[in-house]
């Protein structure tokens, strides 16, 4: 069944909980999770039982929280109809994460 690549999409919400998203209304935050292994392949998570999928949850919520700060971190100031937004002051940041101990020193 499809039950535990639904229990996947859930825990991308942890992933955003970890960047300060709240899951507020109308955020239109969403989540989708979906097999492209062949019917005759490995396990499928909906094959695999409820304690393997652990290290699966574990990734998939860090993978979620990694992808955002990615795109934080990468953005670049946008000009627009209303406005200009500019981009995240990446040194600025990271330093006020080390000294809230948010992030390491690497």
């Amino acid at each position: 069944g499809h039950r535990n690549l639904g229990r996947l999409a859930e825990r991308t919400f942890y992933g955003m909980a970890r960047t300060g998203a709240f899951g507020s209304n109308g955020s239109g935050d969403y989540a989708i999770a979906f097999s492209t292994a062949p019917a005759a392949s490995a396990p499928t998570p909906e094959q695999l039982a409820n304690d393997a999928m652990q290290p699966l949850f574990e990734a998939v919520v860090e993978a979620t929280e990694e992808a955002i700060l990615d795109s934080l971190f990468t953005a670049r100031t946008v000009e627009g109809f209303h406005g200009t937004v500019p981009a995240l002051p990446v040194a600025e940041v990271v330093r006020l994460m080390r000294r809230n101990k948010v992030a390491d020193e690497r």
